[in-house]
């Protein structure tokens, strides 16, 4: 079941958002149109689809982890040793950084 964004609509008609909340739905419910349990005026708030494309967040996250793609696209990966020197794992550059 989908998950819905709702919204307290503002009582004094100012306009301003009040505060939202979501709630899991069949997509056969109808929309609330009053809050659960204050029992304010609520509106169903349109979000954005997530789409995982190429340039997703997750996709770059699994990209930057790949030491031979991050050598391809020219960057220099160290990392962390435990005596405080980093070892170079991608890249060029030095062997070794020391501190």
């Amino acid at each position: 079941m989908p998950v819905y964004v709702y919204e307290v609509v503002d009582a004094n008609g100012r306009g301003k958002p009040g505060t939202r909340f979501e709630l899991r739905q069949s997509i056969h419910d109808p929309a609330l149109t009053k809050h659960p349990e204050s029992g304010e005026v609520v509106r169903r708030v349109i979000q954005p689809a997530f789409v995982a494309g190429s340039h997703s967040q997750m996709q770059i996250s699994n990209k930057l982890k790949d030491n031979k793609k991050l050598e391809q696209m020219g960057f220099t990966k160290y990392e962390k040793q435990g005596d405080g020197t980093y070892q170079k794992t991608a890249g060029k550059g030095p062997d070794l950084i020391r501190r």
